[in-house]
């Protein structure tokens, strides 16, 4: 009987990761753990001892001692112990050394390079002496976009042919019946729909103080009850937190009472906040995909995103985009949808058909035969 192909998956980043990355993680585990046959293991590698997420400075520099130690020592200890043929790494980070074994990481985007001012200088050192050496010995890299293939391309001259481009999908969030009567919508006074939908962190590349300051332009040329609603919470770390520039533009713009800030959504929660919105507003200024965009259409939300890196790839033709630097764009484009009820029909037939292009089975099943192309 052949030897069956053995996958080690890192799974270690499911105790730290948010939003984007912690979704990627989980679906992919889910989708793996479905595939698993005779001639397919997984071994999902995690840490034995609690990962350190507190903000004492001492303890968070031990924490990138051992994560690093994990890294390049006892995690391909491990994968080596299970006979591993392929250790695959969703978060940048892989072991330079192989021991029996080809690796493959995931590079999400090229925030590390593109925005080197949000991360801390430790973090930014590791990476370069770290994970970008493992990287050009992996069989391969995965990267979400060819937008994202090609920045990455730019900046560590990893050839095109090993970068390979593997689309994700939307969160598995709960289905929502036509009349549901909605816990959250009701907390938050938002139980007739009328409102603008952001989810995600509240980081600077994220641009939402321009999303305030155009929803305030939308707002005073009509549109009394029209909230805009931030989904989401304030990023753990200081670097990159745009959350007191957030606050500032809701109070220099006067909308305390129309901004909705909702804070750490459950999943359920999640799905009915998209169930019941009017609009998904996108105006990011760096992305690496975009999972939210796919979230809105699963729930037949009409999407608008910035015009700028992956969103237009993502989104195809079922989105409006804008040019996330001119708030009157962003206004106009908005309130072009708001009026334009056929528009918005016409953009949900065309999200269902887009999303149809995206899933985590397919994403599974691409990378398995990855997998067996770096063995």
């Amino acid at each position: 009987m052949a030897k069956p192909l053995i996958i080690g998956i890192d799974i270690r980043d499911l105790r730290v990761a948010q939003t984007g990355t912690k979704t990627y993680l989980e679906e992919l585990c889910a989708e793996f753990k479905r595939m698993e046959s005779a001639d397919l293991k997984f071994h999902f590698l995690d840490v034995s001892i609690p990962v350190y997420t507190g903000k004492q400075k001492l303890l968070k520099w031990i924490e990138h001692f051992r994560y690093q130690l994990w890294k390049q020592l006892i995690l391909p200890v491990k994968a080596a112990l299970k006979g591993c043929d392929v250790l695959f790494c969703t978060d940048n980070f892989a072991p330079i050394i192989h021991l029996g074994y080809q690796t493959i990481p995931v590079f999400h985007d090229a925030f590390f390079f593109e925005n080197p001012e949000h991360y801390g200088k430790l973090w930014l050192w590791l990476y370069h002496q770290t994970a970008i050496p493992a990287a050009k010995r992996a069989a391969f890299v995965v990267t979400p976009t060819a937008y994202s293939q090609k920045q990455i391309n730019h900046y560590t001259h990893i050839s095109l042919n090993k970068l390979v481009v593997i689309p994700e999908g939307p969160k598995s969030l709960v289905k929502i019946e036509a009349g549901h009567s909605s816990a959250i919508t009701d907390r938050f006074e938002l139980t007739g729909g009328n409102y603008l939908l952001h989810v995600g962190s509240m980081y600077k590349r994220k641009n939402i103080p321009a999303l305030i300051r155009a929803f305030r332009k939308v707002k005073d040329t009509g549109y009394p009850d029209l909230k805009l609603v931030l989904a989401g919470s304030p990023p753990s770390k200081t670097l990159g937190n745009d959350f007191d520039i957030i606050q500032q533009a809701v109070e220099e713009t006067g909308l305390k009472h129309d901004i909705v800030f909702t804070g750490y959504l459950s999943d359920t929660e999640l799905a009915e906040i998209y169930h019941h919105a009017l609009l998904y507003v996108f105006p990011s200024v760096n992305e690496g995909f975009g999972i939210p965009v796919l979230e809105a259409f699963k729930y037949d939300v009409p999407v608008l995103v910035a015009n700028n890196t992956c969103l237009p790839e993502v989104g195809g033709d079922a989105v409006i985009t804008f040019d996330p630097f001119n708030l009157d764009d962003i206004a106009n484009q908005i309130k072009m949808v708001l009026n334009d009820k056929e528009l918005q029909q016409q953009m949900i037939a065309k999200g269902r058909k887009r999303l149809q292009l995206f899933s985590w089975k397919s994403a599974a099943e691409q990378l398995v035969e990855l997998f067996k192309k770096a063995v």
